[in-house]
């Protein structure tokens, strides 16, 4: 007795929204809409001193803009039904990385064309092109910012020790578990506190253990931040310091998910440790390792606090970082309009930079899976 099974596949079905309730959220959508731009105008013409609203800050605008996306939310479920309903999920995201991303950027891009400085009785002023002209005429953060390829390329160099540390985790030996969580406690503390228990401390040139240990291996006088490599090595060191164990267990938890069949497979053919390495794992182990790197070069641009705490960027601009420059270029300075040209400027070179990373990572990888 044969029997037949069917298989019917259901149309997915549209809701009918109503007219109605269609041109209701039309309506709330254009209102909220024209409050919007109505508070925008009016900010806008505040801040210009064309008319006198008392607008203090920029609370009126931001009220504004929370009514509109809330409406903006209820239009879509009253306009479109079901598929207003999905929408609306994804929309609070999207309006509060506008609110908190976007537009900061682009206030931002205003404030980089003014003359601005806290210090001085003039106020904010339109300047055109000047802050970016003195951007290019700036030694200093040429200086930082040549700087930083120093240490984008040290991310190489941690990557190499990560990797390493990651394959003896793998492996099997004794205490590994306790290995494991203390090369992690670098990651638990925080680059200020590191930069005080080391920086300030143990490299302290007159009594830390760090100097006092050098100067019985021969080094007269071990200033770690006096000499302008030495500094930047010891930079480097103490960054590192904190974030091998990030790429570590990255790595280690990509080393754990790779199958273990090949690996026994290349033992049984008689390959040797560095043979397996080279030939399965490595290989094996490029997509993990790119985004480590990709990943960690984008928090390595952003190095700031240990430069800060520690060297200030001296000795004469060695240890300098952009992110520092611009720190103390609105701290000591409160320059905001040059300090904020700086950082618009620095983010246009780290979007470009990073996509570029991006793509040649993207064509290596095919590459690779062609070969």
């Amino acid at each position: 007795m044969s029997h037949t099974i069917t298989q019917t596949i259901s149309p997915v079905r549209r809701t009918v929204v109503p007219r109605s309730s269609a041109r209701r959220g039309k309506l709330l959508l254009m209102a909220a809409t024209v409050l919007l731009f109505g508070a925008l105008l009016a900010q806008i013409a505040d801040a210009a001193g064309i008319t006198t609203f008392g607008f203090v800050s920029w609370q009126p605008l931001l009220f504004a803009y929370i009514i509109w996306a809330a409406a903006l939310c209820a239009a879509q479920v009253m306009i479109r039904g079901e598929a207003g309903q999905r929408a609306a999920f994804v929309l609070p995201a999207v309006l509060f990385t506008v609110a908190m991303v976007v537009f900061p950027t682009v206030f931002g891009l205003y404030i980089a064309f003014t003359d601005w400085n806290l210090s001085a009785v003039a106020g904010r002023r339109f300047n055109g092109l000047d802050n970016l002209r003195t951007l290019f005429a700036d030694r200093y953060f040429w200086n930082a910012l040549l700087n930083m390829v120093y240490y984008v390329l040290s991310v190489l160099v941690q990557y190499a020790i990560a990797f390493g540390l990651a394959l003896l985790l793998n492996a099997e030996i004794k205490a590994r578990k306790f290995f494991r969580v203390a090369f992690l406690l670098p990651l638990m503390l925080s680059p200020v506190a590191v930069s005080w228990m080391i920086g300030k401390s143990l490299m302290e040139y007159r009594f830390g253990p760090a100097a006092t240990l050098a100067r019985h291996l021969g080094w007269d006088n071990p200033a770690f931040f006096s000499t302008p490599w030495v500094a930047r090595t010891s930079i480097m060191a103490m960054d590192a310091w904190v974030s091998i164990p990030f790429m570590m267990i990255l790595l280690l938890a990509g080393l754990q998910a790779l199958p273990s069949e090949i690996k026994e497979a290349a033992k049984v053919d008689g390959a040797s440790g560095w043979q397996s390495f080279k030939e399965i794992t490595f290989p094996l182990m490029l997509p993990v390792s790119i985004t480590v790197i990709i990943l960690r070069i984008i928090f390595q641009l952003k190095l700031a606090d240990i430069v800060i705490n520690v060297t200030a960027g001296g000795p004469g601009g060695a240890t300098d970082t952009v992110s520092s420059f611009i720190f103390r270029e609105y701290r000591d300075r409160s320059n905001v309009g040059y300090g904020t040209m700086l950082a618009e400027f620095y983010l246009v070179i780290i979007v470009i930079f990073v996509a570029l990373i991006l793509k040649g990572a993207s064509r290596w990888m095919q590459r690779d899976n062609r070969g």
